[in-house]
This record gives C-alpha cells, sequence and structure tokens, in this order.
C-alpha cells in the first residue's frame, strides 16, 4: 500500500477532493450536522497522519491559506456598516473582553504548567485570537447582519490584531531586538498600511469598476487580485495575511452590494472550493501518535483545549450579560469566536523556531484547532437556526410577499433597473423578480419581437447570475401604459418600476399623462426612476419629504424601501423634511440613528438646502404623492421638475407609495 499511497496524481487528487466537498455536507445533513465538520474529519483520517491517503503537500496549503483569507475576507464584505457604526461600543467590548480573559487565564496556566514569563504570554496570545472558521454557516442562515454576529465579526479584527501584535513583540523580545525604534516603526508602518488599504482601495475600486462596466469576469480577478496584494503587503506592516484580507473586505464592503452579482460569484467560489480545501488541510494536521509518547502531552493538550473554550465562553457570557443579547445570540457569538486556526498555528510555529514551545505544545495547538474546529461550526448551525427562526417573527418580514414588476424598454440599459429590484427585494423571499417589454400592436412585426424576446432574455440571466428567480413577461397591447397596468393587475405585483425617456422633457415624462394613468391604480407602489452613475458608488441617499408625507398610509412602505437601499448600497441617510416632520420620523428611524436631518419651517425651503450640496453621482429620492392625496401641493410638480434639471449628474427615484394593497398570494 506504500507504494500507491499518498496519491500524487493531480487529476485523481482532485477527483476525490471534489467528491468530498459533495459527498461529506450531504452525509452530516442526515445528521443535522454541519458539512465543514465532515470536511474536518475526512482530512483528518484521509491526512498524512492516518490513512495517508492526500498528502498535505504545496496544493494544499496554498489552497487552504487562501479559504483561511476568503473567510475573513468575505465576512468584513457582508458586514452591515451601518450596523457596524451603530454598535461600535458593542464590537470593541467584545473585541477586548475576548482577547483581556483568555490571555490573563491563559498567561496564569501557562505559568503553573511550568512555562517561563515570554513562554506563557504568547502561549496566551494563541487562546486569545481566533478564526471565523463558523462565518460561513452564519450566513447561509441569513443572519449574518444580526448585531450579535456584527459584534463577532468586528471583534475578530481587534483581538487578532492585539494577539498577533504580541506575537511580533514577543518574537522580538526573545531575539533581543527589542528597542524604542521598534515601537515607532511598528506603529507608523500599521497605521500607513491600514490608511492605505481603507481609503485608496476604494477610489482605485470605484475608477475600477467605472472603467471596465458590466464585465463580470473582470471585477471578480479584480478583487481577487486587490484582496491577495493587501494580504502580501502585511508582513511589511508587522501584521499577519488574514488582517490585509479582513481590511480589503471592510473597504470594498459599500462598492460591492450584498444583493449583487459579483458578490454571489465571491461567494459561490470560496464555499465551492477555497473554503472546503482550508477545512481539509486543517484535518490533516492532527496527528494523535504524539500523545501516546508522554503524559505532559495530554496534560498540556488538555489545559489549552480546556483554557480556549472557557473563556472564549466566559467572553460571550458576559456580552450577553452587558450588551442584552439572548442565549441563541450569546451562543453564535461564542462559535464564531471559539475556532482556532490561522494565529494560533503562527503563534505555534514561531514559538517553536525561536525555542519558546516544544513538541508537546505544537501537538497540543493541533488538538485545539481541531476540537474547536469541530465545536464551533455545531454551535453555530444550533443556535444560528434558532436566531433566524425569530429573525422571521419580525414585524417587516411577517407582512405580505410582495411581487416586483421591472417595465423594460429597448431604448434603456436594463440592468440599472434589474439592479434597482434587486436591491429594494426583501431578503428570504421566495417570489421571482419579473422583468416585463410591451410590444404597442402596432409595431408588433416578426423584427420589433424578436428583439423584445432577446432583451427579456438577458435580463432573466442577470438575475440568475445574481442567484435570484426571475420570470419574463412580454405583451403585445394597445400602448405601453396599458400594457403595464394590465400586467401588474394580472400578476398582483406590488411594486413596479419603470424609467423615463432621454428623448422627452422631464416635465412630460414625470408628471406627464402616462404618470396620472400608471397612478390611477392605488392598489401598488410606483417607482420611476433616472439613473446617470452607478448607485453604489455614490455616498448618500437624500430623501425629500414634501409637508405631511410622513402621515400618509404608505409612507410606512417607503420608509421600509429607503431602510433596504441604504443598508443594501450602504448609503448614509440624509433626509430634508420640516421641523415638526422631524420629530415624528425620529420615533420611527431608530434602525438608522446616524440620519442627517435637514430641517426648514418652509418645505419651499428645502430646495435651496439641496443645493449647496454636491450630489454627483448621489442618490435623490423624491416622495411622490398622488393628486389629491393628504401630502398633495400644486407646487410639488414644479419643484421636483426643477430639482431633476438642477442635478443633471445626479441618480432620482421617485416613490409613489400604495394606498391601498391587493392581496398577493404566496403560491
Amino acid at each position: 500500500m506504500a507504494d500507491f499511497f499518498p496519491i500524487t496524481n493531480p487529476v485523481v487528487v482532485f477527483a476525490i477532493v471534489a467528491s468530498l466537498i459533495l459527498i461529506c455536507p450531504l452525509l452530516l445533513a442526515r445528521y443535522r450536522l454541519p458539512g465543514m465538520i465532515g470536511l474536518l474529519f475526512a482530512g483528518a483520517l484521509l491526512g498524512p497522519n492516518a490513512l495517508n491517503v492526500l498528502a498535505r503537500d504545496q496544493s494544499f496549503v496554498l489552497f487552504g491559506t487562501v479559504g483561511l483569507l476568503y473567510i475573513m475576507f468575505i465576512a468584513a464584505l457582508e458586514i452591515d456598516m451601518q450596523q457596524l457604526k451603530r454598535s461600535k461600543s458593542h464590537t470593541l467590548l467584545f473585541g477586548l473582553l475576548t482577547f483581556i480573559i483568555p490571555q490573563a487565564t491563559g498567561t496564569a496556566i501557562a505559568l503553573l504548567l511550568g512555562f517561563d514569563w515570554l513562554s506563557a504570554i504568547l502561549l496566551a496570545s494563541m487562546f486569545a485570537s481566533h478564526t471565523l472558521l463558523a462565518y460561513p454557516i452564519a450566513s447561509r442562515l441569513g443572519i449574518s447582519r444580526n448585531p450579535a454576529v456584527t459584534t463577532a465579526v468586528g471583534g475578530t479584527i481587534i483581538t487578532d490584531t492585539l494577539a498577533l501584535l504580541v506575537l511580533a513583540v514577543i518574537a522580538t523580545m526573545a531575539k533581543g531586538e527589542l528597542s524604542e525604534h521598534y515601537w515607532l516603526q511598528l506603529g507608523i508602518s500599521l497605521s500607513l498600511y491600514i490608511l492605505a488599504i481603507l481609503f485608496l482601495l476604494p477610489k482605485l475600486a470605484r475608477w475600477f469598476f467605472r472603467s471596465v462596466g458590466g464585465d463580470g469576469v473582470a471585477e471578480f480577478v479584480f478583487v481577487l487580485a486587490t484582496v491577495f496584494i493587501c494580504a502580501s503587503f502585511s508582513h511589511l506592516a508587522g501584521a499577519e495575511p488574514i488582517i490585509g484580507a479582513f481590511l480589503a473586505g471592510l473597504a470594498l464592503n459599500r462598492i460591492i452590494p450584498h444583493n449583487s452579482t459579483l458578490m454571489n460569484r465571491l461567494q459561490f467560489t470560496g464555499e465551492a472550493i477555497f473554503i472546503p480545501f482550508f477545512l481539509l488541510s486543517v484535518g490533516m494536521l492532527l496527528d494523535v501518535g504524539i500523545f501516546f509518547a508522554s503524559a505532559r502531552a495530554w496534560v498540556i493538550a488538555f489545559a489549552m483545549v480546556a483554557t480556549v473554550i472557557l473563556t472564549k465562553w466566559a467572553a460571550a457570557e458576559l456580552c450577553r450579560l452587558f450588551l442584552g443579547y439572548s442565549k441563541p445570540q450569546a451562543r453564535v457569538v461564542f462559535g464564531l469566536s471559539v475556532a482556532q486556526a490561522a494565529a494560533t498555528l503562527a503563534a505555534t510555529m514561531v514559538g517553536y523556531e525561536i525555542g519558546l514551545f516544544d513538541e508537546a505544545v505544537v501537538n497540543g495547538a493541533i488538538l485545539m484547532i481541531l476540537v474547536t474546529c469541530f465545536l464551533a461550526p455545531w454551535l453555530v448551525d444550533r443556535y444560528g437556526r434558532k436566531m433566524a427562526l425569530s429573525q422571521q417573527q419580525l414585524p417587516e418580514d411577517n407582512q405580505t410577499e410582495s411581487r416586483i414588476l421591472v417595465a423594460l424598454s429597448p431604448e434603456q440599459p436594463a440592468e440599472p433597473f434589474l439592479q434597482l429590484a434587486k436591491w429594494l427585494r426583501k431578503p428570504g423571499t421566495v417570489q421571482p423578480v419579473y422583468a416585463m417589454t410591451i410590444v404597442e400592436e402596432q409595431y408588433s412585426h416578426d423584427a420589433k419581437l424578436q428583439h423584445a424576446e432577446k432583451l427579456l432574455s438577458s435580463a432573466v440571466s442577470y438575475l440568475a447570475a445574481a442567484n435570484i428567480p426571475a420570470e419574463a413577461k412580454l405583451r403585445i397591447d394597445l400602448n405601453i401604459t396599458d400594457g403595464i397596468l394590465r400586467t401588474r393587475r394580472e400578476l398582483r405585483a406590488g411594486e413596479v418600476i419603470v424609467g423615463w425617456s432621454e428623448h422627452s422633457s422631464t416635465s412630460e415624462l414625470l408628471f406627464g399623462s402616462m404618470l396620472s394613468r400608471l397612478l390611477a391604480d392605488p392598489a401598488y407602489t410606483l417607482l420611476v426612476k433616472r439613473q446617470v452613475a452607478p448607485l453604489q458608488h455614490g455616498k448618500r441617499l437624500c430623501w425629500l419629504l414634501p409637508p405631511n408625507a410622513d402621515l400618509e398610509a404608505g409612507s410606512a412602505e417607503a420608509l421600509q424601501l429607503i431602510k433596504r437601499l441604504c443598508q443594501q448600497l450602504g448609503l448614509a441617510l440624509h433626509i430634508y423634511c420640516q421641523i415638526e416632520q422631524q420629530t415624528r420620523l425620529k420615533l420611527r428611524l431608530k434602525a438608522l440613528p446616524d440620519t442627517q436631518w435637514h430641517t426648514a419651517t418652509d418645505w419651499l425651503q428645502l430646495p435651496a438646502l439641496l443645493q449647496k450640496h454636491n450630489l454627483t453621482g448621489d442618490l435623490l429620492v423624491f416622495y411622490g404623492v398622488r393628486k389629491d392625496g393628504l401630502a398633495w401641493n400644486s407646487h410639488l410638480p414644479e419643484v421636483q421638475n426643477q430639482l431633476a434639471m438642477q442635478f443633471p449628474a445626479t441618480n432620482i427615484l421617485v416613490i409613489y407609495p400604495a394606498e391601498t394593497r391587493d392581496e398577493i398570494p404566496l403560491a
């Protein structure tokens, strides 16, 4: 058998790995266990220290490292930045607790086991760090934007940075190279490194995405390249690659919307290839034979495993006490923060090379990695499901699932309107997005119909690439307006997205007869859009409210759409309204406490406030009022028309909320 194993043929190796990636999650799902555990166990069983079927060669090390960096990058990319800003005190508290408790406790236990001070501090830093191994499970369960998950992810960068700084300092002290110049150099290099990523990378990314347009392959490769370039320069700044990958995710967070095709490709590639390779490579590290060599190895290994589990549990429980988290939330925080991998391995290898650790510590660290990597996915899967079920009981999520209808025209690019549908679509809904185009009866010849079918086919493919179900609707009707309204009624769509032609005047298109006819049906929300720049590249959403708009029946729905856009695109919300409206709206905007208010006593003074700001590339949203509605004002069409002309480089969206709502079946 030794002649055949380990298998070195790359085709056979990849075939085995692909089979494991497919089979392990399916088998574990029957026992309601995360597929990650199966991949870890498979790596341990087939690795060089057990059956020796697969060697932990450079290919596994390479893809495993990429998988680890990918986990950190995706975690930062999926953070709700608005939530992170709101809970920055939570993040700081958890980051410090999950560092200080393991570091202090671990140092004391290591001293009791006979380690000297340098070795004890370095050993404790291994307990303080953690890896977001189980984050993909939280993402799949749809809880990645829960405040507890955001706190755990944000705290990771704090505790890992501090733990890796301890590693760097202890290694320097052991070599006798610590000096005042070292601290100055470390501070300057880290500061420059962080500033370069967080401030220069977003500008570079916006320029690139704007230049390459819709080339999905180029966008994907650009993101991969920037992430690993940031990670590769980390050593020059005195940090580890996982810090660079995480910072790159934060820098690109607002530029890559959560429900975008690019995000879907990034998640798919990581979960299908890179992350499974990482799990297999971690499993291969386990060498059970070492523990039969001496009793000291067992003592050290048991102490390390017990310390990391108890201290991480204590940090999560204190967060539950101080921050008011529920039991499932605290357990998910514990599960996300207990797994050990990259930083632990880095500290172990450095400590071993400079003579602070022996083989017993190395194997104790490997066992600690394996135990925590088995425990973390189980915890996040079990308690994350409870969190996901409780989230579905929130009032907003209990509302009837609404169908979105996008009216496309061959004269306008379809992608901006389909993007808006993606961002407005409620997360977790099963309803498809309906892409529709109308061919007027007098022009319904074969060439026109074929062109319309091609447009709809491209629209369905675009939405499918973002993992959104879509259906195409081609209609021949007497005119476009009647076709939209008839299709809307047949589908019982709750939101309809339309645009206006560049060949007609703004006044005619926004407030002319066609719009009046579309608004005659009060049972749906109409969204009229003008896009001149990518919405995800803007910084602000400026919402202009006419008097009494917040008292209309449809204001609650308009507010939900505004919140969803801000969260999906990471836009700062600026509200322009009267002073009395601010008082009423603040009670309904608790979820967006960073809202900036621009108020006036007279509504006609608000356009002047808008003109003081440079809104180029931003999104200006008008609250549309149906004629004779509570907020209707004879000056309203004229003011909105003037603003549309005064801001030619600003994206504009007019939301006309439904006054009554058809009951839409969920079938």
